[in-house]
């Protein structure tokens, strides 16, 4: 694909977390600090990891995303790992891990302060990003972004409906409209699936959960792949 052949007044999609700023290194490190307190003598880190992921998946299933969420997906998985109780102590120290995400200063990706105005003078943005909608929308406010979207949505899952949903509500033609993120999972093969072009930033960190192979762009579809955000203005 000719980057110049991009034309003004596209829709650009964006993904906020891992794409605009840094989330997903604050949950590692969150983890990594779960891991080293329940100091299991019987499963290795990457045994506690691995239970841990499923027990995200459940509570999403049950109660989506965010960090309500991810805190008790921390105090269940030490409650079926540990032959301990979890008493009030140990329950404060495992909430205290959520609670250093939640007061993380938002740190934008390289090039995001600079590129996003460009973009917005060009295209037309609309965030979209899943999550817990109270969290997203302080995020967005915290990193003064918002002042370049059109809109924002906030869907509890980022699957085909959401982008069918959204390309209907905003009226967009999916051949000039575009999803930009950083997950497989949630940004790139649902978009395409969903009929939209795709850009795929690659992110080092990815949630583990957003790891999917990604797809191939079917005839008249497009999907770019790039290492960073800044890269965008050589396409758009």
């Amino acid at each position: 694909m000719n980057p110049t052949s991009i034309a003004p007044g596209q829709t650009l999609l964006i993904d906020a977390d891992d794409t605009l700023w840094e989330n997903n290194i604050y949950f590692e490190r969150a983890i990594a600090s779960f891991i080293s307190c329940l100091n299991h003598h019987s499963y290795s880190p990457v045994e506690v990891r691995n239970a841990l992921n499923e027990v995200e998946r459940e509570t999403i299933r049950q109660r989506g995303y965010g960090l309500v969420s991810f805190q008790h997906s921390l105090i269940t998985c030490f409650e079926r790992l540990s032959t301990e109780p979890v008493t009030p102590e140990k329950h404060e120290q495992i909430v205290s891990f959520a609670h250093a995400i939640r007061d993380q200063e938002i740190e934008l990706l390289e090039g995001v302060a600079d590129i996003l105005p460009e973009l917005a003078a060009r295209h037309r943005l609309i965030l979209m990003t899943k999550g817990n909608e109270t969290e997203q929308s302080d995020k967005l406010a915290r990193s003064g972004l918002g002042q370049y979207f059109a809109a924002v949505e906030i869907p509890r899952e980022k699957n085909p409906d959401a982008y069918h949903a959204v390309c209907q509500k905003y009226e967009l033609e999916r051949q000039t409209s575009w999803m930009i993120g950083n997950s497989p999972k949630s940004d790139i093969n649902p978009a395409l699936a969903a009929g939209l072009n795709a850009v795929f930033i690659k992110h080092a960190y990815t949630w583990v959960l957003e790891h999917e192979e990604v797809d191939t762009a079917r005839e008249g579809q497009h999907m770019v792949e790039l290492e960073s955000f800044s890269q965008l203005t050589s396409h758009f």
